[in-house]
């Protein structure tokens, strides 16, 4: 278990089981699509984010990237931090059908998966033997590094960007900013470019 100083903000109460299981910490429900008229919920959430930090951490899916967007869009951003976990199919134990998706929510996922993701999205974490993964060094990597390496504004784009998001574990619906982000956070732009030169050597 790792304690974490940023609140950790998710869908409903089957992740908040599954996360207290794991991080030591304030963890808060969206309850789902709730959070678009729960007035206190969202007041609490952005004294929250002044006081400790966010970080959202969401389903896979595309009703928790509203979710996401929703919650970045009403919060000051330099006061969130993202944890995407993977695109993986399958269906929670506790329920007669998968999602409309096919896809595991943050209560499906595995453990360290999950841990890895809290760690790639920059989690403050207390624990001395469990020090927080920090921005590489480097150049770091922008938005028109994306479209220099076939990512962004050609006509192949979209189908460069889902098999590296799928090479490197991350959501299918991962937005362009948020890639950037997301990349920066695990890679320094010479690392980036190799990884994306090796792979697409292999197609």
């Amino acid at each position: 278990m790792i304690q974490v100083k940023e609140a950790i903000i998710v869908e409903g109460k089957y992740d908040k089981i599954k996360l207290s299981s794991l991080v030591d910490g304030l963890i808060l429900e969206t309850h789902g699509f709730q959070i678009f008229k729960d007035k206190q919920q969202m007041a609490l959430i952005r004294r929250l984010a002044d006081t400790r930090g966010l970080i959202i951490l969401t389903d896979s899916d595309a009703a928790g990237f509203v979710i996401r967007n929703y919650l970045n869009g009403s919060i000051d951003r330099r006061k969130i931090k993202h944890a995407y976990i993977p695109d993986v199919f399958g269906k929670e134990k506790r329920k007669e059908k998968g999602s409309k998706e096919g896809k595991l929510g943050v209560e499906g996922i595995q453990a360290r998966v999950i841990l890895d993701a809290l760690r790639r999205a920059g989690a403050t974490i207390l624990d001395h033997d469990n020090l927080p993964q920090t921005v590489p060094c480097g150049e770091p990597i922008r938005k028109a590094d994306l479209f220099q390496w076939g990512l962004s504004g050609q006509e192949d784009s979209a189908a460069k960007r889902k098999a590296l998001l799928q090479h490197l574990n991350l959501p299918e619906h991962l937005a362009a900013n948020a890639l950037v982000k997301v990349l920066g956070s695990i890679f320094t732009r010479e690392q980036c470019e190799q990884v994306i030169q090796e792979l697409f050597a292999k197609k």
